[in-house]
């Protein structure tokens, strides 16, 4: 990850913090760190992310990160991989009014089931309240969208080992012929071999 804007998530270092005209423009933020632990640290240019908001407020952002956490739990993958839903839910309210209302609607409920501020819910409770709203719009919005862009991002592949679309090929050729904990099936079972 050679910029430092990875699939849509600015890190802050080196002057690539958002510019002072889009934290004006935007309608929220979104800011965090990497875990020092995290495989990302290491490949991105600082440990510090923003993420500016166009439709949805801060809090409604947060809310809906933490909401994410709970439908796609993953305790070592950083926020700023869960960011990026929040980030494309943005978007498409942002499009789509009938979108960022569905969104105002689930963040205003979970809200109200803890007074005001469903962040200060024990975590245990915030699992119930997620699992209570199932068949909701919201949740299916947040769903269907996270389950995408969620797995489908250079960050998530970093944490998950994956390599990314290997093509025609495979990954034979690619240096990940590596399988060691499978014994090695007879070449009779293998199928042809593609040619790189």
């Amino acid at each position: 990850m050679k910029n430092s804007n990875i699939t849509g998530t600015t890190f802050a270092s080196e002057g690539m913090a958002p510019s002072r005209r889009a934290l004006l423009k935007s309608a929220g933020m979104l800011s965090g760190v990497l875990a020092l632990s995290s495989t990302l640290a290491a490949l991105a240019p600082s440990r510090a992310w923003a993420l500016a908001l166009k439709t949805l407020s801060s809090d409604q952002g947060r809310v809906i990160l933490t909401f994410t956490r709970h439908l796609y739990p993953h305790p070592n993958l950083d926020d700023a991989v869960y960011a990026l839903v929040v980030k494309d839910l943005d978007d498409k309210a942002s499009a789509d009014a009938a979108t960022k209302a569905v969104l105002a609607q689930g963040v205003t409920q979970l809200d109200q089931i803890n007074g005001g501020d469903w962040l200060k819910r024990a975590h245990d409770l915030q699992e119930i309240d997620v699992a209570a709203m199932e068949s909701t719009s919201f949740f299916k919005l947040v769903r269907g969208t996270a389950v995408v862009t969620l797995y489908s991002n250079e960050m998530a592949y970093t944490h998950f080992g994956y390599g990314g679309a290997a093509g025609n090929t495979g990954y034979l050729y690619k240096g990940f012929n590596d399988l060691t904990w499978l014994p090695e099936p007879p070449a009779s079972a293998s199928g042809p071999i593609p040619k790189s």
